[in-house]
């Protein structure tokens, strides 16, 4: 069984932006251990023939084609409507 120590359980508590007493620290290292005990259970399981599983929900992406609709508009019409343009876009203050 991996060791965890107090030192360990401090710096991941320093990484994580925590401050925990002593008994916390103790509560916790106690508890990681035992997490990290249980991986190692996990470990020690035959999967040869086992083929991992990515989805299991048997879903697919479904593509579409990209098509470009402008609703009868053009783009022409609606730079007209804008109150500034340049250069074929509509032109707005800037933004910092």
């Amino acid at each position: 069984m991996t060791q965890i120590s107090h030192d360990d359980v401090q710096h991941l508590a320093q990484l994580s932006s925590l401050q925990l007493t002593d008994d916390e620290v103790g509560a916790l290292q106690i508890d990681l251990e035992n997490i990290v005990g249980y991986i190692q259970q996990l470990d020690e399981l035959d999967t040869t023939g086992v083929d991992p599983t990515y989805q299991v929900t048997d879903l697919e992406n479904v593509w579409r084609d990209d098509v470009v609709d402008n609703y009868g508009i053009d783009k022409a019409t609606l730079l007209a409507l804008a109150p500034a343009t340049e250069a074929e876009q509509i032109k707005v203050p800037k933004v910092l």
